[in-house]
């Protein structure tokens, strides 16, 4: 059956909403602060930290939903990157969202979640770390190869249990610890210098990590119901969410915990919940964390696959990507996205390619974002009634554009090892683009095709 002929039950917005907050709150936001705290010791400047990333993603989702709007396809960037310049650049998307772009991240946090779950039980039976990651993913990305009502459920129920954990342990925090750290929400001498220095560019490396996902939802595009006026509202709505669930988590653990007790700590979650709660909470906590690690699972497992669909839709050699079971599912993407993501963990192989990755996504969205001039100046702006474009233009772009430019150089000068790395997987994105095409042209016209 022609995947582009099917008609079929579509994820709503607010499933959307849900994909956009599980990509983003991950791991990052509960292990980070602890470095941070290590060269920063000003509140108010940790605080700014998690606003300015917030801030950059909020610049990026403005952008990214006029480009949703006027080019309404699954595939996020790879989509974007197609018809805005050349299909080349869009495969190179496409191949870095194949190899590490997913696979690596959603791996990262199946093992996390068994880490947190063997430690919130170990006082009751130990657990096979890797088997529970393996089974995690096995069963979601079951699940999400089935159909919208199963996938969207799955993920709009995880998704609600996280933002409300999430709630109750920041106003547990507040209510019941007995000795509160002040917390300065306006700047004290010394935090302008703080503001511009190298310890807050390393540390706004971690926070845009922490906020990566925000664009999840473009990944889903053509499975949204009216996805020109939902969009946009989703990518907004979902990355305004997060940034206050980030500045009030981490306001929460400021607040309840010593600096001199957080630095240098990965689990801040636990740490804070053991002097809030004693030993018990710590255990709970734990529990806590491995549950808000499955809505994260699951949203990138929505998310990947529907990259390697629509390069199935475009690319022959892939063709087997794009087929659709009888609910409109790509399922065989979906298994595909699993299957890398299970390689990863048995392999244990990610860790290294995580540190480029983020350099690579990186580049792939400032070219997004960059790409809304592009499309200003070959197709105008879109006049007609309902349809969204950019607010504040053209300062959204401009800003995110700034702070992705100052992060990726300063990752390429002090960290040019990981940077050489990126050249080589986008200089084999090339490679393979040019070997795909001679066996399989695009069969789109890449400035006109819309779903």
């Amino acid at each position: 059956m022609d995947p582009r002929t099917q008609t079929s039950a579509k994820y709503t917005p607010a499933t959307a909403i849900a994909v956009v907050v599980a990509n983003m709150v991950g791991t990052g936001v509960f292990t980070s602060l602890g470095y941070q705290i290590i060269d920063i010791k000003s509140t108010f400047v940790l605080l700014m930290l998690w606003l300015v990333g917030g801030l950059a993603a909020l610049c990026g989702a403005l952008t990214y939903a006029e480009l949703a709007s006027r080019l309404p396809r699954s595939g996020g960037e790879y989509n974007f990157l197609s018809q805005l310049y050349h299909p080349s650049l869009g495969f190179v998307s496409g191949w870095v969202s194949l190899t590490v772009g997913f696979a690596a991240p959603t791996a990262l946090a199946a093992m996390t979640f068994a880490a947190y779950l063997d430690s919130s039980v170990s006082h009751l039976f130990s657990i096979n770390r890797m088997t529970a990651a393996l089974a995690l993913v096995a069963v979601v990305t079951f699940v999400h190869g089935q159909n919208h009502k199963a996938s969207g459920g799955l993920q709009n129920w995880f998704t609600v249990l996280k933002v409300l954990l999430i709630i109750g342990f920041v106003l547990l925090v507040g209510t019941t610890v007995d000795a509160p750290q002040q917390v300065h929400v306006l700047p004290r001498d010394g935090d302008g210098t703080l503001l511009m220095s190298s310890a807050f560019a390393i540390s706004l490396i971690y926070v845009n990590y922490a906020y990566t996902g925000w664009n999840a939802a473009t990944y889903i595009t053509g499975e949204i119901e009216n996805p020109a006026r939902s969009v946009p509202l989703v990518l907004i709505g979902g990355t305004s969410i997060v940034i206050l669930l980030y500045l009030a988590l981490n306001a929460a653990f400021l607040y309840a915990v010593p600096m001199a007790e957080l630095e240098g700590r990965l689990e801040v979650g636990v740490v804070v919940a053991q002097a809030t709660f004693g030993s018990t909470g710590a255990l709970v906590m734990g529990g806590v964390l491995s549950l808000l690690l499955i809505s994260t699972v699951s949203a990138m497992l929505m998310a990947g696959p529907r990259v390697l669909q629509v390069m199935g839709e475009d690319f022959r050699l892939f063709r087997r990507l794009a087929m659709r079971n009888s609910s409109g599912v790509p399922r065989a993407a979906v298994y595909t996205q699993g299957g890398l993501t299970i390689l990863f963990i048995v392999t244990s192989t990610f860790e290294s390619v995580l540190v480029f990755s983020g350099f690579i996504l990186g580049l792939s969205s400032l070219a997004t974002v960059l790409g809304v001039f592009v499309l200003r100046f070959r197709k105008g702006v879109d006049k007609q009634a309902g349809s969204y474009r950019t607010w504040l233009f053209p300062l959204p772009p401009l800003i995110y554009s700034a702070i992705m430019i100052w992060t990726l150089s300063f990752i390429a000068f002090n960290r040019p090892q990981e940077a050489g790395v990126a050249a080589v997987i986008i200089a084999l994105g090339f490679v393979s683009y040019l070997f795909t095409e001679k066996f399989s042209a695009p069969t789109i016209d890449p400035v006109a095709k819309q779903e």
